[in-house]
């Protein structure tokens, strides 16, 4: 009996470790699997940082196409339409670039942590990708293949309806794997041709050399790369570049280094010159106007400092977390904040203060959080612990809320309707506001998944009805409980693609890679690269003239060697060869005819590049040199609604 007695307490005790054990085990990772962790808390969407001439958006919800928005937050489902003087630029990372030229069709497709799937219909998209994370890949759909990318490089898309090209530069290689095809490796400095007509055929050839929109785009990251603002930002954050063109640096006591925009108007407050986007990951986005409405808006904190606002990045974190906005948000005693209440209003958030996420899962939202902030922590003017426990009821005090004109209130039927500008509430009572923690209770219609208003240029019909080729289905739309489902038809629909099998990652190993493309025929051949310049021709001092000897009946000829015979025919067939659809400097085929100017157009900005022709293939315009600039083909894109 105590033999029996001793086995079943033993045994009660091994259950009772096991399940402890394993309750211990949950509880130790909890953290890892919370708020904090979570999707989409970690990621930060591409923004929309360039816009010149025509350039729509479109995202899903919205009644029609828009003009883009610089500052936009991009999400799964977007699409950007470049006009035939169009051109966009999306930051995808603190050194990557995408861009896209006249008459382009650019979707973003999906983005997860480690992955980027784009979607290119027609047109020019270059992507400049000075950094690549192990791991990470890129994919460009298009309707004759996927492009998978998976180191740092120059890289080219042109697509029409006779073919695709695809070209690398900087040591840039990729995998394509066309429609019912096998998966091809691509090499550096390689173009890839993808004719349609009269039947699909896949060619390789060498690299052309730049053009104008190319050389624009290596001078353009060059210079937004080079940033100094980034000795004061953690890296990884995007628009940095632009803090050094619109304000200044100053260091203040208790806040360290400080950014002061300049030009700003009198009166103005942070999160009072855009308005807000409905997102279906983060909820409502604030989108502002200025040129630096990014990085100021998405991370960090502002302060008033001797009547000047200024930006706090605070300290330095290894790793900086998007927001879509840093702000304390407001309603009324006694009134909700929704469609019926009088007015939302809100505020930047000062030096240490928490964030009450209105976006997220139940166990993020609602919750104090300073994820992606490494400065002290601040409640109610108070700096507390790291491991103190915080109850989103008792924060009531925000140090901005005392500045005059800081609390930016707007009615409520115009909240994510309409910019600021044209639905402000000048007077505000800001002793009768309660901070609302929690989730905005405001439906977002139709006009509120776009920033811009007006009249927008739409891609022709045919360009969106492309299928495309990818390895990975659409991402599924996110629905938040809060989005009205009374809509209208969508303004852009879209076959679903033609899925191909994913390319294998490049490794280190042994391992068969890709086959290459076969080489293919051409009359034209690329002339061989200068000599890179020598640091002694770059020295301003000027010298001497060196004597010029006199003429010797055995000049030109080598001294101490014999007369060097006449020029052999080099061995083979040149490998060089430039798409028959070029010509060396990437001007057009000589049977093709060049577009005729029309009209003499101003010259273009310093960071605009030249202005853009009518293009009925995938070759490339024929780069002019700035003096010429004036005389374009002012066709309008063809198909083009008017």
């Amino acid at each position: 009996m105590t033999t029996t007695t001793r086995r079943c307490t033993a045994s009660l005790l091994g259950l009772l470790l096991v399940f402890g054990a394993s309750s211990s085990a949950r509880a130790a990772a909890a953290p890892a699997a919370g708020p904090d962790t979570s999707a989409p808390i970690r990621r930060t969407p591409p923004r929309l940082s360039y816009v010149d001439g025509e350039v729509s958006f479109w995202r899903p919800g919205a009644a029609d196409w828009a003009p883009a928005q610089i500052n936009t937050a991009l999400v799964p489902g977007d699409e950007t339409y470049t006009g035939n003087r169009g051109n966009l630029e999306l930051q995808v990372g603190a050194r990557a670039f995408v861009r896209a030229w006249g008459d382009t069709q650019l979707g973003l497709v999906n983005e997860e942590p480690d992955f980027l799937q784009l979607k290119v219909t027609a047109g020019h998209v270059s992507l400049d990708l000075r950094s690549v994370e192990p791991g990470h890949s890129v994919e460009v759909d298009t309707p004759a293949a996927a492009f998978t990318i998976d180191a740092p490089g120059y890289y080219r898309v042109d697509v029409s309806p006779e073919r695709t090209t695809f070209i690398t530069r900087r040591s840039g290689r990729a995998t394509m794997t066309p429609a019912g095809g096998q998966a091809v490796a691509i090499a550096p400095s390689e173009e890839i041709v993808l004719d349609s007509a009269p039947a699909p055929s896949v060619q390789s050839f060498v690299a052309p050399a730049l053009d104008v929109w190319d050389t624009w785009n290596y001078t353009r990251t060059d210079e937004l790369i080079d940033s100094m603002s980034a000795r004061y930002v953690p890296a990884g954050v995007y628009g940095v570049d632009d803090l050094d063109h619109y304000g200044a640096w100053r260091v203040v006591p208790t806040y360290g280094p400080v950014w002061v925009p300049s030009a700003v108007a009198t009166g103005w407050a942070p999160y009072s010159t855009g308005r807000w986007v409905a997102d279906p990951y983060y909820g409502w986005t604030w989108v502002d106007e200025a040129p630096w409405g990014w990085a100021p808006y998405h991370h960090g904190r502002w302060v008033n400092v001797d009547g000047y606002w200024a930006w706090a990045p605070g300290p330095i974190v290894a790793r900086p977390v998007y927001a879509p906005a840093l702000v304390a948000f407001f309603g009324a005693p006694g009134v909700r904040v929704s469609v019926g209440a009088p007015f939302v209003s809100w505020v930047a958030l000062g030096w240490g203060e928490p964030l009450i996420p209105w976006w997220g899962s139940e166990r993020f939202v609602g919750h104090a959080s300073w994820v992606g902030w490494g400065g002290p922590r601040i409640v109610n003017n108070v700096v507390i612990n790291r491991t103190t426990v915080v109850d989103v009821r008792n924060v009531t005090v925000y140090k901005n809320a005392a500045v005059r004109n800081a609390v930016v209130a707007v009615r409520a039927d115009a909240f994510g309707r309409h910019g600021v500008h044209e639905a402000r509430v000048t007077e505000v009572d800001v002793r009768r506001l309660e901070p609302i923690h929690g989730r905005l209770r405001v439906t977002p219609d139709a006009s509120s998944f776009v920033a811009g208003s007006g009249a927008a240029v739409k891609p022709p019909p045919q360009i969106q009805q492309r299928q495309v080729v990818a390895t990975r289905r659409p991402v599924a739309r996110v629905e938040r409980p809060d989005v009205g489902r009374d809509r209208s038809a969508p303004a852009v629909t879209t076959p679903a693609p033609r899925i191909v099998p994913a390319p294998r990652p490049v490794s280190t190993t042994t391992a068969p890679t890709a086959p290459r493309a076969p080489f293919g025929a051409s009359q034209v051949e690329r002339q061989r690269a200068s000599v890179p310049p020598r640091f002694e021709a770059q020295r301003a001092e000027p010298r001497a003239a060196p004597a010029r000897p006199e003429a010797r009946p055995d000049a030109g000829r080598a001294v101490g060697r014999p007369q060097d015979p006449a020029p052999r025919a080099l061995p083979g067939e040149p490998a060089n060869r430039v798409s028959p659809w070029r010509r060396e400097g990437g001007e057009r085929h000589g049977a093709l005819p060049a577009p005729v100017a029309r009209a003499a157009t101003p010259a273009p900005a310093a960071h605009a590049p030249a202005s853009a022709v009518d293009r009925d293939d995938a070759r490339r315009t024929p780069p002019k040199a700035a003096a010429d600039h004036a005389a374009r083909d002012e066709r309008p894109g063809r198909g083009r609604d008017r």
